[in-house]
């Protein structure tokens, strides 16, 4: 399997940066070794801190030494395939980190910072820290973080929040919670990326206690958190976006005996599923656990809620559709044979693209078939609002604090991007995007 990783783990290596200046489209490489294979990473911040020396035979490669040392292992068309993400996107770029020990491929998406700019804290930009099994390919696990990040960024701006946008995505077997040398790794590497970030997929939530116990504060919304997990801010704001897209659809804002078909009963997928019941509404659910769909059908007894398989939900005859798992998944294929009226879930970068232009491009089709659908950054921010409290207050914050401003941004946004974009004759995505862009990219 290709990986930027292989000529690290070859020549002693720890780090690889990977910069780009989508103004004047200029590419800076940079590897080196920062640290040395018998760093007690368990002492992080207890013996020794982000910026100290941990080698003393340290190696720092130029930019045409790294071209060099790709071309030797054969891997100079992977290194250039992955430049080619970071520009597709304007990315600033890529830092990937190596723990060899553990063999942990911390790859660090950089989006933007412009926001974090002069915001007078230590995380200058934020975005949540993702796992992905060693099986996956690599290419992939860099596409995904990459088309999060980009998402980050324009959600901290639809959010009003002062970071920039990244994605932390680990290539590495599952998590061991007891392990400090693993657990100070990914903190010091956290730590170094300048994020403030809270786990996501493949990784429990309790790794932000563990991590703040032990480490560092960059991580919010774990077990023990003043705010709780972020799944159900998250929830309530999806539903709060669902609610206005039916009024623009239906005429009200009821969602009573509408047919709405959830895609995942996860941290957001569930409690969304709780809002959606309370308003009597027919669900098709689809999940890939047994025992999330049991839970609900146990809970619910008394709704109506039909089970469907996840290679069917996106097919089934409903009025909404709420994709709440993986993103990637709206096609072409999936808007041809789809039956919605709306699409609007909490799934991060629900169209299958990996640069604004493609997202427009599918956003246009899914108008001709009069499928009303937004970008999900523009109403899934309840979210990083509630990592960003946790941040800012740390054991004093309160969900209270942001309450207003998550039913104001959710709600009232949405009701008028989608309003802006029928007048301008654009697509609600369109709209949203020319509106962020104009801070992200100044």
């Amino acid at each position: 399997m290709k990986s930027l990783f292989e000529p690290l783990k070859n020549e002693g290596l720890t780090t690889l940066k990977i910069r780009y200046n989508y103004k004047n489209k200029n590419v800076l490489l940079e590897a080196s070794k920062q640290w040395s294979d018998n760093v007690k990473w368990s002492m992080y911040n207890k013996e020794f801190y982000m910026d100290d020396i941990l080698t003393e035979d340290g190696i720092y490669l130029n930019h045409q030494e790294v071209i060099s040392l790709f071309n030797k292992y054969n891997l100079a068309d992977y290194l250039n395939a992955v430049i080619d993400l970071v520009k597709k996107g304007k990315h600033f770029g890529i830092d990937c980190f190596y723990n060899k020990n553990k063999n942990i491929r911390f790859i660090g998406n950089i989006h933007s910072n412009v926001q974090g700019i002069n915001n007078r804290s230590h995380a200058v930009r934020s975005g949540g820290i993702r796992r992905h099994d060693l099986e996956t390919p690599e290419i992939e696990v860099i596409q995904d973080g990459l088309n999060l990040a980009r998402a980050m960024s324009f959600k901290n701006v639809g959010a009003g929040i002062p970071y920039g946008g990244c994605k932390i995505t680990v290539h590495s077997k599952p998590v061991d919670l007891n392990d400090l040398e693993e657990l100070g790794f990914l903190a010091y590497a956290i730590d170094k990326l300048r994020c403030f970030t809270g786990p996501d997929m493949g990784y429990p939530y309790q790794l932000a206690d563990k991590l703040k116990e032990h480490f560092t504060i960059n991580i919010t919304g774990g077990e023990y958190s003043p705010i709780g997990p972020t799944g159900s801010p998250t929830a309530y704001g999806v539903y709060l976006a669902i609610k206005q897209a039916a009024k623009f659809v239906f005429g009200s804002d009821s969602l009573s005996n509408l047919k709405v078909a959830l895609q995942g009963l996860g941290a957001v997928g569930y409690p969304l599923a709780e809002h959606l019941l309370k308003e009597d509404v027919q669900l098709f659910v689809s999940d890939l656990l047994d025992e999330n769909l049991e839970k609900l059908q146990k809970n619910y007894r008394d709704k109506k809620i039909k089970v469907i398989e996840p290679e069917d939900i996106y097919y089934v005859e409903a009025d909404i559709f709420a994709p709440c798992a993986i993103g990637g998944i709206v096609d072409e294929n999936v808007i041809e044979k789809s039956k919605f009226k709306i699409i609007m879930g909490a799934a991060n970068n629900q169209l299958k693209a990996s640069a604004q232009e493609e997202e427009y491009r599918l956003a246009r089709l899914l108008a001709q078939r009069n499928i009303v659908f937004q970008c999900d950054w523009v109403h899934n921010v309840a979210g990083v609002l509630a990592g960003w409290e946790e941040y800012r207050n740390q054991e004093k914050a309160d969900i209270k604090n942001i309450i207003t401003r998550i039913e104001t941004l959710c709600k009232d946004n949405t009701w008028n991007n989608l309003q802006r974009a029928k007048d301008l004759n654009l697509t609600p995505t369109e709209i949203a995007y020319k509106e962020a862009e104009k801070l992200i990219y100044q």
